[in-house]
């Protein structure tokens, strides 16, 4: 029987996993818990790889990043994806054909593994959906990935779902404001269920501080930083 593709590079000893480790921010048993979970890989220069595997089971594409002991990404070291590897190793033309990107995590939604009353929060970056499942595993985590990649067509497989949206804050609230009218776009999409109202949280703008949002912190960044003040 022909293995998953993540199954070959699946492992809980990227840059990634180390560094969230040595940070404090898991524990080993946790770790190891969330990368089996969310299927992280490790390839062969020490990249974490997200992969992208619908509720399915198939796999979209991986997206490869860096870290450095601090847990952020090494600077200089730009992330690519699996699918563009693997046609540049077999000679494929790049503009032969394109991956469908979808949420990072989505397999989650299995209906063998997660029940439709269960809320669906959804993350910019693939590092915090990872970190938040095990500080609130009440909650399914899914990370789009970036800024710019919480795009409507992606949300057809949550219509079911009660969805809260958690964008990054900065300086000029630009991030909730991308994401709150992506929302009103989706609601209003023929797809999406009247009743069903996606929530878009506001707590960062709320309770960042000015020096935070000019940082461009997320909400594992405040939990973080805010627990660390109080100990």
């Amino acid at each position: 029987m022909r293995h998953p593709m993540w199954v070959r590079w699946l492992s809980s000893k990227s840059s990634f996993c180390r560094a969230v480790e040595q940070c404090g921010l898991l524990t080993h048993r946790q770790m190891v818990h969330a990368a089996l979970r969310y299927r992280l890989g490790r390839s062969k220069d020490d990249a974490v790889i997200y992969w992208q595997i619908d509720q399915l089971g198939q796999v979209h594409d991986g997206k490869l990043m860096w870290y450095g002991p601090d847990c952020h990404r090494i600077k200089g070291k730009n992330a690519t994806w699996a699918m563009y590897l693997l046609k540049d190793y077999f000679k494929i033309p790049q503009e032969t054909f394109q991956a469908t990107h979808v949420f990072f995590g989505l397999h989650l939604l299995s209906s063998s593994v997660t029940h439709h009353t269960a809320t669906i929060c959804i993350v910019e970056a693939e590092k915090t959906a990872v970190i938040l499942s095990e500080l609130y595993p009440q909650h399914v985590w899914l990370a789009a990935g970036g800024l710019f990649e919480l795009q409507p067509q992606k949300f057809l497989s949550l219509r079911h779902h009660k969805v809260v949206l958690f964008p990054d804050t900065d300086s000029d609230c630009k991030a909730y404001t991308i994401w709150y009218n992506t929302a009103q776009q989706v609601m209003q999409s023929f797809f999406w269920p009247r009743s069903n109202v996606i929530y878009v949280s506001d707590f960062l703008e709320r309770y960042a501080t000015a020096e935070q949002k000019e940082r461009k912190i997320d909400l594992v960044d405040f939990i973080i930083e805010s627990r660390s003040k109080s100990t």
